[in-house]
């Protein structure tokens, strides 16, 4: 299985937000503040930051060459560190190694330090990003609950060329 991450252009908006369709569908089990619109669909990403600033980051995530998810990062400033803002692979895709092999690349793409932020009650991305997190640092990295944030679940790491 080939995985790449494909950087996304503004022409490929569309393409972007259809993808989020299924992301919102999928992450509606966890806020119930998804709702779909009087046309049958979700509200679209305002992906502005991703074609007006430079440490925003899109890309779809293919397997061989066909669409399999997206992954939406900003990278490292002098204030902040380097964060995974939203994350999805196809369910066909679960279990298969995808997502952690994209996340992975990610990791190196932007090296320095990171923090990844999963909701509350989302208890299978926790298991996800805690796992891979683990996996990529040798259990080098810190856990904690955010209080202020409705209990969310935040990995902060640092990466270099150890990782690798």
């Amino acid at each position: 299985m080939d995985i790449t991450l494909e950087k996304v252009t503004l022409e490929e908006e569309s393409i972007l937000q259809n993808l989020v369709q299924f992301y919102k569908y999928e992450f509606s089990i966890y806020l119930d503040t998804i709702k779909l619109n009087d046309k049958g669909l979700f509200k679209p990403f305002n992906l502005e930051d991703y074609w007006t600033k430079s440490n925003y980051h899109p890309f779809f995530i293919k397997v061989d060459g066909e669409l399999a998810g997206f992954v939406l990062v900003r990278s490292e400033t002098n204030t902040e560190p380097n964060s995974i803002e939203q994350f999805f692979t196809m369910k066909n895709y679960n279990g298969k190694g995808v997502g952690r092999k994209a996340a992975k690349r990610i990791f190196d793409m932007f090296p320095g330090k990171w923090k990844i932020i999963q909701i509350q009650k989302n208890y299978p991305a926790q298991a996800f990003w805690r796992s891979v997190i683990s996996d990529y640092t040798n259990d080098n990295f810190h856990e904690r609950y955010d209080e202020e944030d409705a209990r969310s679940s935040v990995q902060e790491f640092e990466t270099d060329k150890k990782n690798r």
